[in-house]
């Protein structure tokens, strides 16, 4: 034992002049210090790529969405391309190989009699007419966007041949074309319909929960009202209000604005009850105390916090506003022709007779349900991606 320094003297310097390493005493594997560096947004991209079945929604969202921009472009017929000789037309078959020789995609001309029995058109294919499936060609003439001329086509028919790969309707119209172009009305109106009832649900939710009190009350029994009518009927009675005169882009903008004024509800309910638990949190009353005003301290410092919810159950409410859509067009109460969306290819097929002639006039339910199930899939990854540390 070395003996005490004497009285008065400096005590001896035992702490060590290295450098601190926060590591030395526990050593962590390249991976796991990948996770403990990694911030909120890592965790919550790692999380969601986890769900294959939500991955694959939204790469196939984003190609739709892509898709619908340039429409017309995509289509290999214009819409409202009638081709008299082939009216009710069945669905063509691509082939690849003709005598066993590879020739490409291409499909077999078509030959139409008459039944004299029941007056139907009978197709039947002609081996001998390969018609060759030609891209990027010129075909039907459109105005791309309303502001310049074009008829580029991705892909087309041969030159002076048919190629309907999912048929024609009464008028000889192309199925497909019709579909593709359906679409940008169909999904547009569901984002544009939850972008209003978002807006109202944060807003409504986000005053009822901050505030509380009389307003709180009030809005609590207006939901209460609103939930408990009949969805259905609901949007049919708003939607007969719209005079027949109304031109279809305002009839569109107002069918648009009904779905988002019902379905606020239930993200105002939500938002009010996140807000119910966050407003007692400490960084909440140090703003209250700086004199942040309640649009502030609902906007800058609440709703980021459950942002991530917010958004995942906005993408769960859009298939429900896209469903909307097409239930009052295909009952003849929402959009109208020369727009064309969902519902209203949909409504070609009210009739059991055309359904059993003329099945394939149901394609456009197809669409419907792979967008529908992407969205849904979309967001339950985005809820399990909202929480990574769960």
């Amino acid at each position: 034992m070395s003996p005490l320094p004497p009285p008065g003297a400096p005590m001896p310097h035992y702490v060590s002049t290295a450098p601190f390493d926060p590591m030395a005493t526990e050593t962590m594997t390249a991976a796991q210090s990948r996770i403990h560096l990694a911030s909120q947004k890592q965790l919550m991209w790692w999380k969601f790529k986890q769900h294959r079945l939500a991955l694959a929604s939204a790469v196939f969202l984003i190609a739709v969405y892509l898709m619908i921009i340039v429409v017309e472009f995509v289509a290999p017929y214009g819409l409202h391309t009638k081709n008299v000789d082939f009216i009710h037309s069945p669905p063509q078959r691509v082939h690849f190989f003709n005598d066993g020789k590879f020739v490409g995609p291409f499909v077999y001309g078509r030959t139409m009699s008459l039944d004299m029995d029941t007056l139907h058109r009978l197709y039947s294919d002609k081996p001998g007419d390969v018609q060759p499936i030609r891209f990027f060609c010129r075909g039907d003439a459109y105005k791309f966007w309303g502001v310049f001329d074009s008829n580029l086509h991705m892909v087309c028919p041969a030159e002076g041949g048919q190629m309907f790969l999912l048929g024609t309707d009464r008028l000889g119209r192309d199925v497909l074309s019709r579909i593709l172009y359906g679409a940008r009305i169909s999904l547009t109106i569901g984002l544009i319909g939850i972008s209003i009832s978002f807006c109202l649900g944060i807003v409504i939710g986000g005053l009822a929960g901050y505030r509380g009190g009389v307003f709180d009350l009030i809005v609590q029994r207006l939901i209460e009202v609103l939930q408990s009518l009949p969805s259905l009927p609901l949007w049919m009675a708003l939607a007969a209000i719209m005079p027949v005169t109304w031109s279809p882009l305002v009839i569109y903008f107002g069918i648009t604005i009904i779905l988002g004024i019902i379905d606020w509800t239930g993200l105002a309910r939500a938002v009010r009850s996140k807000l119910l638990a966050l407003r007692e949190e400490d960084y909440v009353q140090a703003a209250q105390l700086m004199g942040a005003s309640t649009p502030r301290v609902i906007g800058r410092h609440l709703v980021p916090g459950f942002m991530s919810h917010l958004i995942a159950s906005a993408t769960i409410s859009i298939p429900s506003m896209i469903l909307g859509e097409t239930a009052l067009s295909f009952l003849g109460l929402g959009l109208r022709p020369p727009i064309t969306s969902w519902g209203i290819l949909l409504t070609e097929a009210k009739s059991v007779s055309v359904i059993a002639f003329y099945p394939w006039l149901l394609f456009p339910i197809i669409p419907v349900v792979l967008v529908i199930l992407a969205f849904n899939f979309l967001g339950d990854g985005l809820r399990d991606a909202a929480d990574p540390y769960k």
